[in-house]
């Protein structure tokens, strides 16, 4: 039986998306969301489907199809309310990455998320990949990590707002391969020390290079560089990777089968038939779907994927301040951004019914990371 979806954002992604659901069996495009009812309808008429109903309002087009859930593709300062929305609507959400535009708009949607009991997922497509779950087996395979290092050199000229942001690399693509690490070592971000700058040729007016340096729990150094303004002998769009285990090391291009040295026999470490999905966003939405289903909960279930974008807001900010930054304290303003600025008092409620943050993402965290924090009242 298939679940009727209706696809919020019409876009560039949003079209990626419709051919994403169009070719997943068990789902069914009920509606598609547009400010723009004509964008919505072009989209439509170019992949054949003029019939679809479109609207301009998630819940109310929902209603009217008989939709079971909400696939959020609009831009990221729309997350939060069209996935408020959703969820208070009983609508599960798939988003696109970011969860939202700011990492205390993102608790506001756990608590959501917990008020409603309704899943919110956040795309982070990537883990979605055959090879990457190869190197995470080769990697588990060698033992305790000690380094894992990411280069990402591209030179797309997108115009329009990437190339006006403060800082375009950090903010637009960083979360990716900051997310993808975590994954790879199964560890959380405890600090990181980032520069960020702009190579004299340079066609954004923001921060377009930069290297950040994680540690992460167990000791293990992540570390990132990059530049969107590097022209030649570009990495793949997945960036290149070591890692520097106890037994050994693995590299990845991005775009080939990993390879370790000395190899070792390996298996996922998601458990047999995790990589049946599909790829990329088809992987994610058939994640969402078999979730729905009474499946398990799936990678990027909003409370896995809050520290993925702490991730980023921390090095931004280490960039800008010139200092090594906790995550815990971003994770902390963030708490207390979101409970001054929430404007449900059942989510405000909820908020303020957490002893932490690391405990309300994964009390098996808290302890770790912090075993004398204070709890709140």
């Amino acid at each position: 039986m298939s679940t009727p979806l209706v696809l919020v954002g019409a876009g560039g992604m949003g079209r990626a998306w419709l051919s994403a659901i169009r070719s997943e069996p068990r789902a069914e495009l009920a509606g598609v969301v547009d400010l723009d009812v004509d964008v919505a309808r072009a989209a439509l008429a170019d992949a054949g489907l003029p019939d679809v109903p479109v609207g301009t309002d998630a819940v109310d087009l929902a209603r009217r199809t008989g939709a079971r859930a909400v696939v959020d593709v609009t831009v990221p300062v729309a997350h939060h309310p069209v996935t408020t929305a959703a969820l208070f609507a009983g609508l599960p959400v798939l988003g696109e990455k970011p969860a939202a535009a700011t990492v205390a708009q993102t608790l506001s949607l756990v608590a959501a998320a917990e008020v409603t009991g309704q899943l919110f997922m956040v795309s982070q497509s990537r883990r979605y990949n055959p090879q990457l779950s190869a190197f995470r087996a080769q990697a588990a395979a060698l033992g305790r990590p000690g380094v894992l290092t990411t280069e990402f050199f591209k030179a797309p000229r997108f115009g329009g707002f990437r190339e006006e942001m403060p800082h375009p690399l950090l903010v637009d693509m960083a979360i990716h391969p900051f997310d993808t690490a975590r994954y790879l070592l199964d560890a959380e971000p405890v600090s990181v020390y980032c520069e960020s700058f702009n190579p004299p040729w340079s066609w954004y007016a923001g921060d377009a290079a930069a290297t950040a340096v994680f540690e992460m729990t167990g000791g293990v150094r992540y570390a990132y560089t990059g530049s969107w303004c590097s022209p030649g002998r570009e990495t793949s769009w997945n960036g290149s990777w070591r890692l520097s285990g106890e037994h050994g090391t693995a590299v990845w291009d991005g775009d080939h089968d990993p390879v370790a040295e000395p190899a070792a026999a390996t298996s996922s470490p998601d458990g047999p038939g995790a990589e049946d999905r599909g790829e990329g966003i088809a992987g994610s939405l058939a994640a969402f779907l078999a979730a729905l289903d009474g499946g398990p909960a799936p990678r990027g279930e909003v409370h896995e994927n809050v520290l993925s974008l702490a991730m980023v807001e921390a090095a931004v900010e280490s960039a800008t301040s010139g200092a090594r930054v906790l995550v815990d304290d971003v994770l902390e303003r963030a708490y207390q951004r979101a409970l001054a600025d929430e404007a449900r008092d059942d989510v405000r409620a909820r908020l303020g019914s957490w002893t932490s943050v690391r405990a309300a993402l994964d009390p098996a965290l808290d302890p770790v990371l912090d075993p004398a924090g204070p709890a709140r009242g």
